[in-house]
């Protein structure tokens, strides 16, 4: 039912956990037909956008993914990666979703990478959090707020922290790490 991209990069089997805990049992593929043949499919996070997009590349992916029609979700980097672009890579992204992707300014109280709690807001209705909720957080990229945003958070400015489109579910937080409200984000995406 659930298959996780497993292309030696990010956090697979941290994933994979978060997934078990929910009641889902997620394969771990790394090619291009279980891409199009999974029911629903996690690209993983956790690394640099540039080499997550070398390994998509070297293995035959990319238009795999662009192509895909049924639910796919990408956690931190993996949300990154379906946008346009990212100040961390010259590297074209997968451009599932308009906009760049930004490197964190830190500022005295707001260090990067920023790691730890931090309160959501503009929460869509649908993917199982609720406003106000506190995740977990390990980044040093942002994702621009677009209309594709399913939930926001502020971090020297509003960033985009869920996206919700068609097919598209994301989350820069780690669900995985992020106790009930994570675990309720991944069990919404198993029942979409």
């Amino acid at each position: 039912m659930v298959a996780i991209l497993d292309l030696g990069y990010g956090n697979v089997e941290s994933v994979r956990l978060g997934f078990r805990r929910v009641g889902a049992d997620p394969a771990l593929v790394r090619d291009a037909k279980a891409v199009e043949e999974a029911e629903k499919l996690v690209v993983p996070g956790v690394g640099h956008a540039g080499y997550a997009m070398e390994k998509l590349e070297a293995h035959g992916l990319v238009d795999a993914l662009k192509a895909r029609r049924g639910p796919m979700l990408g956690i931190c980097v993996g949300m990154q990666l379906f946008h346009e672009a990212s100040d961390e890579t010259d590297r074209p992204l997968l451009g599932l979703v308009p906009g760049t992707v930004r490197g964190l300014d830190p500022a005295p109280g707001r260090p990067v990478p920023h790691m730890g709690w931090t309160k959501i807001a503009d929460v869509a209705d649908d993917i199982g959090l609720a406003e106000g909720v506190q995740l977990y957080f390990a980044h040093s990229f942002a994702c621009p707020v677009t209309d594709a945003s399913a939930a926001t958070a502020d971090y020297g400015g509003p960033i985009a922290v869920a996206l919700r489109r068609d097919n598209l579910w994301a989350a820069q937080f780690h669900p995985e790490r992020s106790s009930t409200a994570g675990a309720n984000f991944l069990k919404a995406f198993l029942a979409a």
